[in-house]
């Protein structure tokens, strides 16, 4: 989840106040790549001009077009980082890429933004490169045929200045990402769409005193000298909107979880003893998820807890962050904040390892967060506070608005110009849960718990579209629900509530 303030979540019932936070090729033969290369070389010493490079290429995501690029798939990421222990000065980096061509490439593009590029090589040898919008063209020496391993490098910077519109977010003693939906390529190259997961390495250099820590499992063997280096490594893949690392002077939390799992939370320094009794929750709210679709999906979790104003929460893979504030201001009765804390970690399932095929399937993201987090809050606050029918009844009488102004749960409007977050409408939250209430109101509780646990075991560690669940909702309960679900997804007005005949929806003002 990721929103600023005047775009959080809408009320949980219709008398509290707003939410407050919340991705067996062919090798090319070595000595025909050299006589190619030279070949290109020679050309080029007589002064034949190469063609212009191509602009921005995109896969095509409707409300993203320019995001991501075809031609290739990303296997893995590793990613070499030096920081300086100023968050005001550019990072010196390095980023390996492996992936494979799933097309013939005479070049081939990388989204990449906010940094310089000192140099790339594909397959071992120096490739041509320029500079289009967020991308950037590369040439290789040789063209790549479809099947075939690619490994590009590229040595460069991450520069954490700028505008505050994602990628590295600055805190008062060093940093920390937030690169949802559209921002790990103002970070590091990448093929940033969340249909191209991949597995992520990351080495995190910083002067000794500076915490340097990722999501993902810490692998040993850190230098010992004046600026150790540290490395992460993911166990399954990772969508790059959901990459973590952090800088800072912070301590590290450890405890653990249902049968073991670690549990690892980062916290500035100085607030460990005030943040202790909020984290020491953690453990019963994987239990309590976990109870209702399964065992947690990755192998260490904990939360990140960066002293800024950020405006969101936002469930990074494996190490959730939230902002200090949220746990600190007193104007918050203790459930809510914890279903806060429930909403990022219900993404761990939702979101993180079944991740959309498109960004147009958002709402399978934040519809099962915002299930889980309601069903938390009843749970923990009472439903005399936080009742969920109470809270699905207002989301219907305010569905029909929130259509009008972003568009129906499945085809959301696209992003403001210049506000690529602004996906994150009440839409995609209350108003989406409020389809999975539908859903749960038409084929009963049991059927409804056996889908969640179902889709969660499927498609773990890959990605799923809006097709893809309603197909697995009519296997689940025995029905065709096609256009049950096409109704409540992509109608301009909402349909009628099952078992609530008498529900209705405010016309859109």
């Amino acid at each position: 989840m990721l929103l600023p303030p005047y775009l959080r979540r809408p009320p949980y019932t219709a008398r509290s106040g707003p939410h407050p936070a919340s991705r067996d090729g062919r090798r090319t033969a070595p000595r025909a790549r050299r006589a190619t290369a030279l070949a290109l070389a020679a050309v080029a010493a007589l002064g034949a001009a190469a063609p212009p490079a191509p602009g921005p290429a995109g896969i095509g995501d409707r409300l993203f077009p320019q995001l991501g690029n075809p031609g290739y798939d990303v296997l893995a990421y590793d990613i070499a980082l030096d920081y300086s222990g100023r968050n005001d000065r550019p990072l010196s980096a390095v980023t390996t890429i492996t992936a494979r061509a799933t097309a013939a490439l005479d070049h081939l593009n990388l989204d990449f933004a906010r940094g310089t590029i000192a140099s790339v090589t594909v397959g071992g040898l120096p490739a041509r490169h320029v500079r289009r919008g967020e991308d950037v063209v590369v040439t290789p020496a040789v063209p790549v045929p479809e099947g075939a391993p690619l490994r590009i490098v590229v040595r460069h910077t991450s520069d954490p200045r700028g505008a505050a519109d994602g990628g590295w977010i600055r805190t008062p003693d060093g940093l920390a990402m937030a690169n949802q939906a559209d921002a790990a390529h103002r970070v590091f190259p990448c093929n940033d769409h969340p249909s191209d997961k991949a597995y992520l390495a990351f080495h995190l250099t910083a002067p000794r005193g500076v915490t340097a820590i990722a999501g993902g499992v810490p692998v040993p063997g850190a230098d010992d000298g004046p600026r150790p280096t540290h490395t992460f490594r993911s166990v399954h893949p990772v969508a790059t909107e959901l990459a973590q690392v952090s800088f800072g002077k912070s301590a590290v939390l450890t405890r653990q979880g249902p049968h073991g799992l670690p549990v690892r939370d980062v916290v500035p320094a100085a607030a460990r003893t005030a943040m202790q009794p909020w984290l020491a929750r953690t453990p019963e709210q994987l239990a309590w998820m976990e109870r209702r679709v399964g065992r947690f999906p990755f192998p260490v979790y904990g939360l990140l807890i960066a002293d800024t104003r950020t405006g969101f929460e936002l469930e990074t893979q494996t190490l959730s962050l939230f902002e200090k504030g949220l746990f600190t201001e007193d104007r918050l009765p203790s459930w809510y904040v914890e279903s806060v804390m429930v909403h990022e970690l219900a993404h761990q399932w939702f979101g993180d390892s079944v991740s959309p095929r498109r960004w147009s399937d958002l709402w399978l993201n934040e519809a099962h967060a915002t299930w889980y987090e309601a069903l938390y809050a009843q749970e923990k606050g009472g439903k005399k506070r936080a009742s969920l029918e109470d809270r699905m009844r207002h989301a219907y009488t305010e569905s029909d608005g929130w259509r009008a102004e972003g568009g129906p749960p499945a085809a959301p409007k696209r992003p403001v110009a210049g506000q690529k977050i602004s996906i994150f409408r009440p839409v995609v939250y209350d108003g989406s849960a409020l389809v999975l209430y539908a859903l749960r109101q038409k084929i009963g509780p049991a059927a409804f718990d056996r889908l969640e646990r179902t889709w969660v075991a499927r498609y773990r560690d890959g990605n799923a579209s809006t097709a893809d669940f309603s197909a697995l909702a009519s296997e689940i309960s025995g029905h065709d629900l096609s256009a049950f679900l096409h109704a409540w997804l992509y109608d301009a007005k909402t349909p009628p509530m099952p078992g609530h005949p008498r529900w209705t929806s405010r016309r859109p003002t």
